[in-house]
Parts: structure tokens; C-alpha cells; sequence
């Protein structure tokens, strides 16, 4: 039997929230944030705390952590401006307005059915009396009772809690038991273990990283996606038959990008008290330029996806091979300190989508079969690095349990695996710098340059190049104008500046055009398109310029039958 190849496995957990508080009143127009904390963050630094001698590395993108910090603030102070929360701190006498109840059926079904609803009898038959009421469980909102819409608020809260939360908190199976007719004490109880929960996020992370459990990386400030903001033609890199939106560039964009990168590092290093040396460009989208704006900071290492190594390894005549996807690339013509890995995107797709529909064990030891088989492929190339890139919060709502058993499973066979061997990258580089002080070949290859795209389709079409997305990238180019013309003429105060400065940085996040399109559910790309034509109208108002009439009229519609799983997306 051919003894096994050892080789080094790099997991990345990408953590991501858009900013979703109204601009001007600061109030969150979707419960996302704080949900994903109590089921997914919660459940994930459990994992690893349940098991110190894995190894992974943690994404956490700056605009997610400033807003987990504000939750935690509401909390703390008892005034919450999350409609959601304030549901649940509803006295159970007080009775529910025409809005509130439009808002809980809005929001209370809004999970997977089979992992989050049908599991807990109590919670199936709120739903079930709902479908009763109407072909929508909306139209129930005039006729079930007020004691129903304080239960159903409960139950909402209590499916989204993540199983490792229920084992750490007997609180919560407890109120499972009780299934209906929950009390305002018990209600506060499971309101106040909720901040709980909230406020230890970031300092569990904190110690998983001074543990050397974990290695925690950056991204862009509030994840624009950085190659658009320099050059829109990049775009063509991958598809030449592109359409374009009609401005030529965003203005300013190397300002900006600079601007984003460097809040992202700030902050990181004032929260976590280290430098963060990896940065996931926001969807592993590439391009020259975008390498060339990270050189002369901490970043060292990057990553993208498979399909953008095989287009740069095609521009420079060569192939995509295993041994050659199971390496980092030094890129010393655009970065000479920076490095980038590439997405193995057949494993990481695994856990994303195909995992979920297996018994947790079997996946656990496929997962691993895999990787012993991928570093059997690589021979007799130097020792093989693997990088498996995930969503660490969106694909646990569609496993049982929240994914406990997977994932339970998974720690401990690569923690005790023989040949396979989980790292950080901080630990993968200091074991190459000690390699080659001892005379050893450069594990690394080396790329000219990057062809521009994602980990999406090797491209970048799911942000830029329909009719829809390019009407928004012009918008953002026009309020962009507008901010630098007001910048420039001096009418503004610091404040104002600083706040139109932070209404832009939202309006650059990626998640507006990811959803604009036909293949995103209408309900969800509604939610998102007014929030960015919201923020717009507020940039434009901060700079004493009256907004647009163009950002009255939705950007995109959406598909009406298209599937609900928009937040989470293939490779090919």
C-alpha cells in the first residue's frame, strides 16, 4: 500500500453581513447580524474551542464586527433598534399593531422549512394554523390572536439558535418543552441570553487566535469588490464580450479602495490586538491593479478562487493540474510580499451543498478520503497545501442540527489525522521561511499577473454586466460625483463628511449587485434594493443636494420563483 503524502489543509471560514441599519435612523431593517451570531458565529467558535488541536482560519469582514458591537451596546443598554428584538421584548399583554403583525409574519417563517420549522411540533403548528389563514402565511396577519403572534415571535428566536447554544444553555431546550403560551419572564430570559451570546463573539474569537486555534483574517472595510472600484474593464479580463455600465470608472476608485483596505486593518488590529496578515479580497475577486493597491501594507497572503488560477495559468501557457491548484502563488511583479491561494472549489462545494444530505459521519470521512486522495494526485510535486474556502455562516441552516455532527465529526478526524495537516497560514509561512532558510525548494509557484475574477464562474459577472447591476454601478458612479463635488467646493463640516463618507462605503458593498437579477427571490432583492437606493438618497441629502429622481424606481425585480438560497452560490 503507497503510504500516504502528508499534506497541509487550510479551511477558511468567511463570515459576512451586510450593513443593513436604515441611514437615517439607524435602525436595522434586517435581523441577519445578530440571527447568524446566535446560531452560526455562536456554534462555530464552539467547534473549535471543543477541539484546540484543529486548525482553521476565520474571516470576519469589518462591517459584520461593528455591527455584532452594536448589538451588543443595544443590549447592554436595553434599548434595542431592531424591530425584531423589540417583538421579543413585548410585553405579552400589550397588543400588537397593524405594523407589528405585518412585520412578524414578514419575518417569522423566514428560515428553512425542513432544519428550522418542521423539527419542533409547537413552532410546525404555528406555522400550519398561518397556511390555514391564507395561501400566505402574510394574510394570516389579520386574524390570529395576539398571544399567537408573542409565541411565534419566541419560536423565531429559539429555531434560530445554534445547537451548540441549546447544550451550553438549558434555558432554551427548556422553552422547546414548554412549546406555547411562553410568559414575559420566560421571554426576557431567552431576550437576555441572547446578548449574552451577542456580546461574546468577538472576544471567543480573540481567544481562539491567542490559543493558536485560529488564525483571524480582514477584508475590505464593507467588502466592495475591490477590482470594479479601480477598473471596470477588468471585467472583460475573463469575459471580452462583457456589457459595461456607461460611466467609464467609478471615480476615485484607487482613493477608495485604499481608504477600505486601510479601515479594515485599523480596525482589526484594535479589536484582535495583532495585524492581520491574510485578507480575503470580498468574493476572491482579483485583478493586477487589486494586488498592486495591497503592496507596502501587512497583507501577506490573499486568496481567489480555482477558476481564476486556471485563467492566469492559460494566459501564461500553462496548465491547471492538481499539483499545480495545491500550491500558493507568489505574484513578485505586482506584490512582491504577497502570496495567493486558490479555492479548491470541488471541496469546499462539498461542505457548501452536497454535505448536508449525508449522515454526519459518512461526510466527515469523504471530506478527508478526498484530501488523501488530492495529495495522492500531487506527486511528486513538493508537499501539497489545499484550501478549502467556505461560507462559515449561510450552508448550516440546510444540515441538521445546525451542522453539529458534521462538523464534530470532521474536527476530530483531521485534528487526528495522520498525514493530513491543518494550519493557519501564519503557521504554513513560518514553516516555509523555515524550509527555505534549510535549503529546501520554494513550495510556492509564481504567476505574471491575474486574470480578473471571483471564486463566482472564475468572473466577475455576478456583480457587473446586466442591465440591472450596471444601472446601479451608474448611480453609485453619479452619487460618487456628487460626493467629490461637495467635497471639493468646502461647503461641508467635518461631521458631514465624515457621515457622507460612511453612507459611500456602504453604498460600495458587493451584496447589492449580487442580489440584483433574475435568478434572486423578488422578496429578498426588494429588501436589498431599497436599503441601497436608501442609502443613496441619504448620501445625496447629507451633501445638501437633493437626491435623484432615478432613486425612486427599483433598481432590480427579482424572479418570483426563483429559489430562496440566494445568500449561498456555487463555484461553476
Amino acid at each position: 500500500m503507497t503510504p500516504l503524502r502528508t499534506v497541509d489543509l487550510v479551511l477558511v471560514w468567511h463570515m459576512h453581513q451586510p450593513d443593513y441599519r436604515d441611514p437615517l435612523s439607524g435602525e436595522y431593517r434586517q435581523p441577519w447580524v445578530y440571527l447568524h451570531a446566535i446560531k452560526d458565529y455562536a456554534d462555530m467558535a464552539a467547534h473549535l474551542e471543543a477541539q484546540p488541536a484543529m486548525r482553521a482560519v476565520v474571516n470576519f469582514v469589518p462591517v459584520l464586527l461593528e455591527q455584532l458591537e452594536d448589538y451588543a451596546a443595544q443590549f447592554a443598554a436595553g434599548a434595542f433598534r431592531d424591530p425584531l428584538l423589540r417583538l421579543l421584548a413585548k410585553p405579552v399583554a400589550e397588543p400588537f399593531s397593524a405594523e407589528e403583525r405585518a412585520a412578524v409574519f414578514g419575518q417569522c417563517f423566514h428560515a428553512n422549512h425542513a432544519q428550522l420549522i418542521a423539527p419542533y411540533p409547537a413552532y410546525r403548528r404555528l406555522h400550519e394554523l398561518a397556511l390555514a389563514a391564507g395561501d400566505d402565511v402574510r394574510d394570516a396577519a389579520g386574524y390570529l390572536s395576539d398571544r399567537y403572534l408573542a409565541d411565534l415571535v419566541t419560536w423565531y428566536h429559539l429555531a434560530w439558535t445554534g445547537e451548540t447554544v441549546r447544550r451550553a444553555h438549558p434555558l432554551l431546550p427548556g422553552l422547546m418543552t414548554v412549546g406555547t403560551g411562553f410568559s414575559d419572564a420566560q421571554r426576557a430570559a431567552l431576550l437576555a441570553t441572547i446578548g449574552e451570546v451577542i456580546a461574546s463573539i468577538v472576544p471567543r474569537y480573540r481567544r481562539l487566535e491567542e490559543a493558536g486555534v485560529i488564525e483571524l483574517t480582514t477584508s475590505p472595510a464593507t467588502h466592495p469588490i475591490g477590482p470594479l472600484l479601480l477598473d471596470f474593464a477588468c471585467a472583460r479580463d475573463a469575459r471580452p464580450d462583457l456589457p459595461l455600465p456607461d460611466a467609464a470608472c467609478y471615480p476615485g476608485g484607487r482613493e477608495r479602495l485604499d481608504r477600505q483596505i486601510d479601515e479594515a486593518l485599523d480596525r482589526h488590529a484594535s479589536r484582535f490586538g495583532r495585524a492581520a496578515t491574510g485578507l480575503w479580497p470580498p468574493e476572491g475577486a482579483v485583478s493586477d491593479a487589486f494586488v498592486r493597491a495591497l503592496d507596502g501594507r501587512s497583507v501577506r497572503w490573499i486568496a481567489s478562487g480555482s477558476q481564476v488560477l486556471g485563467n492566469s495559468l492559460r494566459r501564461a501557457g500553462r496548465e491547471l493540474t492538481p499539483a499545480a491548484m495545491a500550491r500558493p502563488y507568489r505574484l513578485p511583479t505586482l506584490a512582491p510580499d504577497v502570496m495567493c491561494l486558490f479555492r479548491d472549489d470541488l471541496l469546499s462545494d462539498l461542505i457548501g451543498f452536497e454535505y448536508r444530505k449525508w449522515h454526519s459521519g459518512d461526510a466527515a470521512r469523504h471530506f478527508v478520503g478526498e484530501v488523501e486522495l488530492l495529495a495522492q494526485r500531487t506527486a511528486p510535486a513538493p508537499r501539497p497545501l489545499v484550501t478549502v474556502i467556505i461560507d462559515g455562516e449561510n450552508a448550516w441552516e440546510y444540515y441538521p442540527y445546525n451542522g453539529y455532527f458534521f462538523l464534530r465529526d470532521l474536527y476530530e478526524l483531521l485534528a487526528a489525522h495522520a498525514s493530513i495537516r491543518p494550519c493557519t497560514m501564519r503557521e504554513w509561512m513560518g514553516w516555509r521561511e523555515a524550509s527555505l532558510a534549510a535549503g529546501a525548494a520554494d513550495p510556492c509557484g509564481e504567476l505574471p499577473g491575474l486574470v480578473a475574477g471571483s471564486w463566482v464562474f472564475g468572473d466577475l459577472t455576478t456583480w457587473i454586466g446586466s442591465t440591472d447591476k450596471n444601472r446601479a454601478w451608474d448611480l453609485l458612479c453619479e452619487a460618487k460625483a456628487a460626493f467629490d463635488t461637495a467635497r471639493t467646493a468646502g461647503g461641508l463640516d467635518p461631521g458631514e463628511v465624515a457621515v457622507a463618507t460612511r453612507h459611500l462605503a456602504v453604498a460600495e458593498s458587493s451584496d447589492w449587485t449580487w442580489w440584483f437579477g433574475d435568478y434572486n427571490p423578488a422578496e429578498s432583492v426588494a429588501r436589498f434594493d431599497a436599503l441601497f437606493r436608501a442609502t443613496l438618497q441619504r448620501l445625496y441629502q447629507t451633501l445638501g443636494v437633493a437626491p435623484p429622481a432615478t432613486l425612486d424606481t427599483p433598481v432590480s425585480l427579482g424572479n418570483a420563483t426563483a429559489p430562496s438560497d440566494g445568500a449561498i452560490r456555487r463555484a461553476v
